[in-house]
């Protein structure tokens, strides 16, 4: 058996090993192993990140927009340069397929950092004038920010928070999921590899009660970007609404993908909405927040796409993620494939019929420990039942049949979550009308995860508060100061 991989925190540019007595284990999801350990975090670490930080922000924050921005861009060719080292420990530490490793998920970390570094040399303040004296507004650093991010998208999520925060100004310390913390790790040691200024960037390891409390709590943290579950953002909500600290919280999602009978008819569309329809219901078995789980399709087609959707699903191929034919790879964890297998059951408790799934999958080989479950589609449970409203962020889906424009938007904004659904329809006009009924952050129109990196992203309800993305996450991550002139 190979040695165990030792991760490290990343402290004011060195790296700290912490107490190997309290380290916590790494699991392989494919094999259900541990492959590595990592730090398991205290107050003293998050202390002494916090205390790297703000002594790092004096001179970070002075820098002009276009220095910080090549220090992101030469973050990004680190790890262009490292991409398939990354691409393989991703789909170690996530059980992700290496395809969506490197097609999708590394090349968007890259993406995420330069992206924000043209963001730096953009960033412009506003001006006004004629009306009360001439007006412009300046934005400043926040200081110290805590970015917390979750297992599923695990360098492509962590990226996607420290690059606005950086820069704009700001010095971070970041926590990646226990759970998945390799490529966090990684980037780490990329980071002091090109010298990247010492306190900047901090990356603390360790549980989310103990490391991830501490961030939050913390009286130097100005500002925390979270991205994980409900109940997680709500607790963080409990102590930063009363501290006046600002927020963003992106939670769960409980999507809908809305097919319309025009569509489906129409022969040269049909394939490429099953196509894209299977995708957005199983990319990363389920495991995205933007999954679209809850499929909705006009009654007189119902029946059809049923069988059209199935044939594809029973098609995909679950199964090792280093072999080019796998479609699904196993789940994160044993205590998230546990909670999805219950999440079937409760599913046939209220009546669902499994149509396909609906099962784990043993599998051969070094696969035999993993936790692996088949695609399912479930169909015959109302809006209202726990599987149509709680998010099982699985390789789970349900079909349900709706009968005109407005049944449809019902059964769309029957959930307490509002992050994203998609709509398929070739009638413009009802396209912008069901759009703009949709109780959610994002919609997409005959396609799905179709992202341009200058929008806004979030959603409403138990799907979170604010928005990231292009200026929406510039804005967050700096305080606005107005100064206004008297002319005459």
């Amino acid at each position: 058996m190979a040695a165990l991989l030792h991760l490290t925190q990343m402290i004011g540019g060195a790296a700290h090993a912490g107490d190997a007595a309290a380290s916590l284990p790494v699991h392989e999801p494919v094999t259900g192993e541990a492959f590595a350990t990592c730090p398991a975090g205290t107050q003293d670490d998050v202390d002494a990140a916090v205390r790297a930080a703000q002594q790092a922000f004096p001179a970070w924050s002075s820098l002009s927009g276009e220095e910080r921005a090549g220090w992101l861009h030469r973050l990004a060719n680190a790890v262009n340069e490292h991409a398939e080292e990354l691409v393989h420990a991703e789909s170690r530490d996530a059980g992700k397929p290496l395809k969506l490793a490197r097609e999708v998920e590394i090349p968007r970390a890259a993406q995420n950092l330069r992206f924000f570094a043209a963001a730096a040399s953009q960033f412009a303040s506003e001006s006004h004038h004629g009306t009360a004296g001439l007006n412009y507004t300046l934005r400043a650093p926040l200081g110290v920010v805590g970015c917390i991010s979750p297992w599923n998208l695990p360098l492509y999520l962590f990226t996607w928070k420290i690059a606005p925060a950086l820069a704009a100004g700001n010095c971070v310390v970041a926590k990646p999921s226990e759970i998945t913390p390799v490529t966090a790790w990684m980037l780490g040691e990329l980071a002091r590899e090109i010298n990247f200024p010492a306190g900047v960037l901090n990356i603390v390891h360790g549980l989310g009660p103990v490391v991830g409390k501490a961030l939050v709590e913390h009286p130097g943290i100005k500002a925390v970007s979270f991205t994980g579950s409900t109940a997680v953002g709500r607790q963080i909500a409990a102590h930063c609404g009363p501290a006046l600290k600002k927020t963003s919280l992106e939670l769960g999602g409980k999507n809908a993908t809305v097919v319309f009978a025009d569509v489906f008819k129409d022969s040269a569309r049909r394939e490429r909405l099953l196509d894209t329809v299977v995708r957005a219901a199983f990319q990363n078995s389920g495991q995205i927040c933007l999954c679209g789980s809850r499929i909705l399709i006009e009654r007189s087609v119902y029946a059809d796409f049923r069988d059209a959707f199935l044939a594809r699903v029973r098609a995909l191929r679950t199964g090792d993620p280093l072999d080019p034919s796998s479609n699904l790879g196993p789940l994160v964890s044993r205590a998230h494939f546990d909670k999805v297998l219950a999440c079937i059951a409760l599913a046939r408790d209220e009546g669902g019929h499994v149509l396909c799934g609906g099962e784990a999958l043993s599998l051969e080989g070094r696969c035999a420990g993993g936790w692996f479950i088949a695609p399912t589609v479930i169909d015959g449970l109302g809006p209202d039942c726990r599987s149509n409203t709680e998010e099982i962020f699985g390789p789970v889906v349900t079909l349900q049949a709706f009968d005109d424009d407005a049944h449809a938007l019902a059964l769309a904004n029957a959930t307490p979550y509002g992050l994203s659904a998609s709509v398929w329809t070739q009638q413009l006009e009802r396209a912008h009308r069901i759009a703009a009924g949709l109780l959610c952050g994002i919609v997409w129109i005959n396609t799905w995860l179709l992202r341009d990196l200058r929008t806004p992203f979030g959603g409403v309800g138990q799907s979170g508060l604010g928005r990231e993305g292009g200026m929406e996450a510039m804005r967050f991550f700096t305080e606005p100061k107005n100064i206004c002139i008297q002319l005459d």
